[in-house]
Parts: structure tokens; sequence; C-alpha cells
């Protein structure tokens, strides 16, 4: 890689960020590229954040991708944002332009349709109610893809009821917020189940919930993607469920944050699954 003064640097922020695998797969793209490029990891204090995105306006830093927790807060210190930021009420992409205003976007709704197409080809996310654990910046995202993509009903469930509501509130109909206690019957209906929460990050349970309820018919996902085989999706593994992976997800949103963020496409020739899989150790 070659790095010069004039280095257009992307990055990702979150906290904690250590676990992020973003920067190893975008400078593996910056390298295929021959770019004058960089991509590195931020860790702001959680009461720090909007500090950080202002210490950053001026195209010092080309972008950023914005992770848990700062995604809701992200797309409030955006002076624009694209419609599915604003529909999704959430950012993880936020670019910054040379005059020193802010743009928001989201292309965690649109990687999350392609993770989906890409591992369990074939399903309809028009054909059955969908069931998201969590009610943080990434089930905004996902809720306002699905929806976009013709989901009959969604229904968000979190420990938190008024957490939930407020993705409700937000999305109106088609969107419903649930108690924990109800997972057992919501499980019997549903078509697509996802966990938007970070429970199972580092190899802990996951949300608790009876994947064996579901139909036989339900794909399982789960955003997390460290470890690869996440307790949750190897309970629905162990139901005979089809399963779609955290790392597929990452993957496919990375695509269009690289372009926003450096003028050009991935690399097509550069398996960052493989990657990302011998750093797992699951190659």
């Amino acid at each position: 890689m070659t790095i010069s003064g004039a280095a257009i640097v992307g990055g990702v922020c979150g906290q904690p960020i250590r676990h992020s695998m973003s920067p190893i797969l975008h400078n593996a793209w910056i390298q295929a590229a021959g770019l004058d490029a960089a991509y590195v990891p931020f860790a702001p204090a959680a009461d720090r954040f909007e500090t950080f995105i202002d210490g950053l306006r001026g195209g010092a830093v080309r972008g950023l991708n914005v992770t848990i927790p700062f995604k809701e807060r992200a797309l409030a210190r955006a002076d624009t944002a694209s419609d599915l930021a604003r529909m999704a009420g959430a950012a993880n992409l936020l670019i910054f332009n040379p005059d020193g205003s802010v743009h928001a976007d989201n292309t965690d709704g649109p990687g999350l349709l392609s993770a989906i197409a890409s591992q369990a080809p074939g399903f309809d996310v028009a054909a059955a109610p969908v069931v998201i654990l969590g009610a943080g910046g990434a089930a905004r995202g996902a809720v306002a893809a699905l929806l976009l993509a013709g989901a009959p009903r969604v229904t968000v469930v979190n420990r938190t009821l008024a957490r939930a509501q407020d993705l409700v509130d937000a999305f109106g109909t088609k969107v419903f917020a649930a108690e924990e206690a109800t997972i057992p019957h919501l499980l019997a209906e549903a078509g697509l189940v996802i966990n938007a929460t970070s429970l199972g990050l580092g190899g802990g349970d996951g949300p608790a919930a009876d994947l064996s309820r579901t139909p036989e018919t339900a794909v399982v996902m789960d955003m997390v993607y460290k470890p690869l085989r996440t307790e949750f999706l190897q309970r629905a593994r162990s139901t005979g469920r089809r399963v779609v992976d955290g790392l597929e997800m990452l993957l496919r949103q990375a695509e269009p944050s690289f372009e926003a963020m450096y003028g050009v496409a991935p690399p097509a020739d550069v398996d960052v699954r493989a990657i990302a899989l011998k750093l797992l150790g699951e190659d």
C-alpha cells in the first residue's frame, strides 16, 4: 500500500471497536485497487461522539462507517441524509464534504437484503411476517429495508418495550412492538427472525428464543459476526432452519460504503469473505 499526504482516509467508529473486521476488509480492497488511501478504526468516548464528528468536518477524513452505539446519533449530527437513512432514523455511513457539511446514509438495510438473497436464495421477504430482536440503530435500518421490500408485518421485540415502541411511532403501519414474553407466539408465524442485538458477540449466548417454534421454511439471521457461528445460529441450524450470518451482511453493506468513500467499487477479484473467514479461524 502507498500512503501519501494526499491519501483518502476512511474509517469505522464504534464503542467498542476492537472487534471490528472492517479495517482489514476495506484495506484489502484498497491495496488491490492500488489506491492512495487508508481505512482506520476510531473509538471515541460515548459522551464525546458529537465532538468527535464535528472535529472531522472539512474532509480530512472522507468517510466513516458507524456502528454500535452511535447510529442514531450519527444521523442526528449530519446536515443532510439519504431517504433511507431518514426513514430508518439511523445512519451507518457518514461522508464528510470539503465545505464542512456531513451527509448521512444507511447501507445496513440493503446489506441485509443482499445477504439474505445470497445465503437463503429464493426466500421471499414479502411472503411472511418478520420478527426482529432488538430495537437499536441496526434494527431501524433493517425495518426500513424490509418494509421497502414488501414485508407484510415486522414485529420488534425489545427488553425495554418503550424502545421498540419508538420504532412503531417512527414507521407506523405494518410495524409492531412486543414484549419478550410474546416471542413463542411470534415465532410460530415468523418467516424471518433476526437478531439485531449485540447478544452473542464474543461467544456468549444469543437472545433467548426457541427457534424450533418457527415454521420449517423460516430463515434465521444474526447480525453478530464474531464468532461466525454464533450460539443463536447454532440453535437455528440444529432445528434445520436456513441461516444467514452477520459476516455476509457486513460484507454486503461495506461495498456501497467503500464506493462512497473512495469513489470506486471494491475490486471484484478480492475474496474478502475468504480473508474474513481465515481471520475468524473458519477457513
